[in-house]
């Protein structure tokens, strides 16, 4: 059964750096393309950042470009979130997940939450993010 757990979240300030991980059971990471998404209380879910599996080619929302940085734990069927520079809009719980594609899907970084809940389906719990001074 695929699982993904999702850890690294916390309480930091602005500015500040935080480094999320999302791990896998029974699923191999490296094949696949994973895409890091987040929510907010009250709103959709979003996609953050993609990590490509063909040809290690990155995806990042507008809105955390030149701050958070993807990467493969090589080996380690481990995805890394560096996130650097947080913003109080950074606040929300961080999901992992892949639709079985080795390519990042742009739908899930158009604003609507449709391809997301359309073609992901196993979610972790999420690793809740708290950006505040």
């Amino acid at each position: 059964q695929v699982q993904f757990v999702e850890s690294g979240g916390g309480l930091v300030q602005p500015g500040e750096s935080l480094r999320l991980s999302c791990a896998a059971s029974g699923f191999t990471l490296d094949y696949y393309a994973i895409t890091w998404f987040r929510q907010a209380p009250g709103k959709e879910r979003e996609g953050v950042s993609c990590i490509s599996s063909a040809d290690g080619s990155t995806v990042y929302a507008d809105s955390v470009k030149g701050r958070f940085t993807i990467s493969r734990a090589g080996g380690q069927n481990t995805v890394y979130l560096q996130m650097n520079s947080v913003e109080p809009e950074d606040t929300a719980t961080y999901f992992c997940a892949t639709d079985q594609s080795d390519t990042c899907n742009p739908e899930y970084f158009s604003g609507s939450s449709y391809p997301i809940l359309r073609y992901l389906e196993v979610w972790g719990q999420g690793t809740l993010v708290t950006v505040s001074s």
